[in-house]
């Protein structure tokens, strides 16, 4: 099993898990597997359409997807803490490979950022898991409407199931619906770390790809320049920290475009969407966040000049 813990700032980190399918030959696919594949189809299905009201909801649909956050994503893509998962994790003890890029990243920090990773969203999956539950019979009275299926309905049904059994990793964003675990994720990744059993493993390809990607501007300058050498990345991983001014400020380590490199350079094609849903978050939450700033200086401001011209 493979693990990625990739910083998309200097301060917010994806964690993402290779998904190793065991399928048997000749066996039946899990219901939860067919459930995924259906939902696949029809979203698929609905994508294609040229216009009404399935284009429409698959407009909407993916545009709320969106406001998932990324952690919660990333979480779904670990393997459900079942005594199965949790004998082979002890089995394996050792091929648990956490890759991270040491540049960006001190390797002191790993264990602080998978312990909170682990935890601090268990008790926020339950919550909303037990709220949805709650909010899915007022929705009922939807279903007597004609033609049109009961979509508020089935949103929190597939909430509720997605904070309790996740999200298949999928581009398609209503296929991503019942594969995963986020709550038992996160349960597993507690169990891996309590029984010390991930081995935290430096990229040398991932720091030349964070570097590459701070140093060019666009993807296809990336790919016709050469690999940065292992002083120009120790120069921009120099750099981005002094632009940090002492850890009080948070810059972005990813760009969205990069998404695409990483998951090529690793051969894991669904790591992309995963990088591009949390640069795209995390870009919005620094713009917020600077705006705020940026408001609360004018408000001082606006307070100060009737007070100095009281003075006067």
């Amino acid at each position: 099993m493979r693990l990625f813990l990739l910083p998309i700032s200097t301060r917010r980190t994806l964690i993402y898990c290779e998904k190793v399918q065991e399928q048997l030959q000749g066996s039946k696919a899990p219901i939860a597997d067919r459930i995924v594949n259906k939902a696949n189809e029809t979203w698929a299905q609905w994508e294609r359409e040229d216009k009404g009201w399935k284009k429409q909801v698959t407009g909407y649909g993916n545009q709320i997807f969106k406001r998932i956050p990324f952690e919660e994503w990333g979480l779904k893509t670990l393997p459900p803490l079942t005594k199965s998962n949790a004998e082979k994790a002890v089995q394996n003890a050792g091929q648990i490979k956490l890759y991270f890029p040491s540049a960006f990243l001190e390797e002191s920090r790993i264990q602080g950022i998978l312990r909170k990773t682990a935890t601090e969203r268990q008790a926020l999956h339950q919550k909303r898991m037990i709220w949805s539950v709650l909010a899915m019979p007022i929705t009922i009275p939807v279903g007597l409407l004609p033609i049109i299926p009961n979509f508020p309905f089935f949103y929190l049904a597939f909430r509720a199931w997605s904070h309790y059994k996740g999200w298949l990793r999928s581009s398609s964003l209503l296929g991503t619906v019942l594969m995963e675990i986020a709550l038992y994720g996160s349960k597993y990744l507690e169990f891996v770390l309590d029984q010390k059993l991930i081995e935290p493993t430096p990229s040398t390809a991932l720091d030349e790809l964070y570097a590459a990607g701070l140093i060019h501007p666009t993807r296809e300058k990336l790919r016709g320049a050469e690999v940065p050498s292992e002083e120009e990345t120790t120069a921009v991983a120099k750099l981005v920290r002094s632009q940090t001014n002492d850890e009080t400020e948070e810059v972005m380590l990813l760009r969205r475009w990069n998404g695409k490199l990483l998951a090529e350079r690793f051969h894991l094609p669904e790591m992309e969407v995963e990088i591009e849903r949390a640069v795209e978050q995390v870009e919005k939450g620094i713009k917020a966040k600077q705006e705020l700033m940026e408001e609360k200086r004018e408000i001082e401001k606006a307070v100060e000049k009737p007070s100095q011209r009281g003075k006067d």
